[in-house]
């Protein structure tokens, strides 16, 4: 499994654990999108790739996550394939997917934004966990 919905009483909480800082990158942000629509459906007719840099591992994923939601939200993209690398204060990634359609996407939450509350990135586990503003 890539992710798991912890509980929350008001918004979505993800725990995406991996191999290392990368995947649960990966991981979450397949987890992000997967809780806005169905993710099973998209295909890859386009590549998209974002650049983020921050001082930290949780400035870095929030920043991260921020710009994926940034690109669906402007460019009506979604996306169910990433790759992602990490070296000092950057983070690139490589995403693949469509623009969204709605008849053939199912729509699921909305999510407005990412939050700092309980934003955590763990290198020993590896895991990452994260708040959606629904």
């Amino acid at each position: 499994m890539k992710y798991e919905v912890l509980d929350h009483m008001a918004d979505v909480m993800i725990r995406c654990t991996g191999k290392d800082l990368c995947e649960c990158f990966e991981n979450m942000a397949y987890a992000m999108f997967d809780q806005m629509v169905d993710t099973k459906n998209i295909e890859h007719s386009v590549e998209y790739n974002i650049e983020v840099s921050a001082s930290n591992d949780e400035e870095k994923l929030y920043s991260f996550l921020s710009e994926l939601l940034f690109v669906m939200d402007t460019e009506s993209l979604v996306f169910n394939d990433f790759k992602v690398t990490i070296k000092n204060d950057t983070v690139k990634c490589r995403s693949k997917g469509e623009h969204l359609n709605k008849r053939k996407h199912r729509a699921k939450s909305e999510i407005k934004a990412i939050t700092y509350h309980m934003l955590s990135v763990d290198r020993d586990i590896p895991a990452v966990t994260a708040i959606f503003d629904v």
